[in-house]
């Protein structure tokens, strides 16, 4: 995600990953996580580079499809089978590269219900900006929004379901897991509630959660999801997460530069995940190398290492 337009390429559009990888091995960082934004002369870059991938961001790489969205526009949980079979599709392509990448984690974004965000859930975004999140009407579009989600999902569940199946059978015979991660806005796949029955029908080789930290503080603070629930209830089937912090709703700054809970983060978080750094590409270079040592400071990295003089 840091990498867009940070990197340009003389005369050719995308950035250099080569360029982003010695710049990330020179803030402090051994491992990338390969993001759905990339295309495929970018993603190949890297995989020639010698930094490590410690997870792929399905769908990548970025392609544009037949109808002329982009690949990562394509709704794993879409009621059009087409849309879905392709879907579906790209996931398997990201199991590949992974395989290529000797990853052994994709993430996943599930798909929700259709392709836009509730409005009840826009309208509640600028109230929460212009201060106002508690009230008769917060509250009454809060229910409207549980309502909608209740009433569509029937529709477009069982499609996501229909496709994590068909991806995990996939994956599992190549050896990579799936992280279903959980999502920025309320009418997406998996909810608090769903994402347990959706695992509890695989290993935890196969399939598990990937933990957003961005996404659970933004949904808290709307009001739907408690963020302490992802970790409280799953943290058993936690496979990896997105470290980023939140400044309002602002999700993917450096952390250090937010109001993320870091003190549930370090107690809840499995010591053998990944943690990776999700921030965005307008994050200044020295933000970034200073969230490995905030990070140790607030316990979601372990300590440095005493080194003997």
């Amino acid at each position: 995600m840091w990498s867009q337009g940070r990197f340009p390429r003389e005369g050719l559009d995308g950035d250099h990953m080569h360029d982003f990888a010695d710049k990330t091995l020179e803030l402090g960082f051994r491992h990338v996580e390969i993001n759905y934004v990339i295309p495929p002369d970018g993603v190949e870059l890297l995989l020639e580079h010698h930094i490590g991938v410690s997870s792929v961001h399905s769908p990548s790489p970025r392609v544009r499809m037949p109808d002329g969205r982009l690949s990562d526009a394509y709704n794993l949980a879409a009621t059009d089978a087409e849309e879905r079979r392709l879907a579906v599709e790209r996931a398997q392509v990201t199991v590949d590269y992974a395989v290529r990448a000797g990853s052994p984690y994709i993430v996943v974004h599930l798909g929700g219900i259709g392709g836009e965000i509730f409005a009840e859930e826009r309208q509640l975004r600028r109230l929460y900006d212009e201060g106002e999140r508690d009230g008769e009407q917060v509250e009454a579009l809060r229910r409207r929004a549980a309502e909608r989600r209740r009433e569509g999902a029937p529709a477009y569940l069982p499609n996501a379901e229909r496709s994590l199946a068909e991806i995990a059978e996939y994956a599992a015979r190549k050896g990579v897991a799936i992280g279903l991660e959980n999502r920025y806005h309320f009418h997406e796949f998996p909810g608090i509630d769903e994402m347990p029955e959706l695992l509890d029908r695989y290993p935890p080789h196969v399939a598990g959660f990937w933990l957003d930290v961005g996404h659970a503080e933004v949904l808290d603070r709307l009001g739907f999801i408690p963020h302490t629930r992802w970790l409280d209830e799953l943290a058993l089937r936690c496979l990896g997460t997105h470290v980023h912090d939140v400044d309002g709703l602002a999700d993917h700054r450096a952390p250090g530069h937010g109001t993320a809970d870091w003190d549930h983060y370090a107690a809840k978080l499995p010591p053998q995940v990944p943690r990776i750094l999700e921030i965005n590409q307008k994050i200044p270079e020295d933000q970034v190398a200073a969230a490995i040592p905030f990070l140790r400071r607030r316990g979601i990295l372990p300590p440095s290492p005493i080194r003997s003089p």
